[in-house]
């Protein structure tokens, strides 16, 4: 349990290097630690906990959009990261939108357990 925790953290961090790597937008500043691990560990908390209370209240509205609405969880939370931590910086709804769909294909690619 730890142990996948602490993989989530990693994957998280890796994945906000490559939004920050790829976007102009998405900027995260403080090094390894007090940023990417730092923004990771954030990230990672809210989606081992939060994000699955988040889809089972917005259940309704996912099916509906049949699952676009998941994005949008993933926007929020990503959002609420960088709001929180003055490490990351998101310039812009675009660049939200494209760090969401870089972080949620990275960890797709380095975590498929974890989905």
């Amino acid at each position: 349990m730890v142990r996948r925790f602490i993989v989530r953290i990693i994957v998280s961090a890796a994945a906000l290097w490559v939004a920050d790597f790829f976007l102009t937008g998405v900027a995260v500043t403080g090094g390894i630690v007090h940023g990417y691990l730092l923004a990771g560990l954030v990230l990672g908390a809210l989606n081992t906990f939060i994000r699955p209370l988040l889809k089972f209240l917005a259940f309704p509205l996912i099916i509906v959009s049949l699952g676009f609405f998941t994005l949008i969880i993933n926007a929020g939370i990503l959002w609420f990261v960088a709001d929180a931590l003055d490490a990351v910086t998101i310039s812009g709804i675009l660049p939200l939108l494209w760090a969401t769909a870089i972080v949620s294909v990275v960890h797709l690619l380095l975590n498929p357990r974890a989905s």
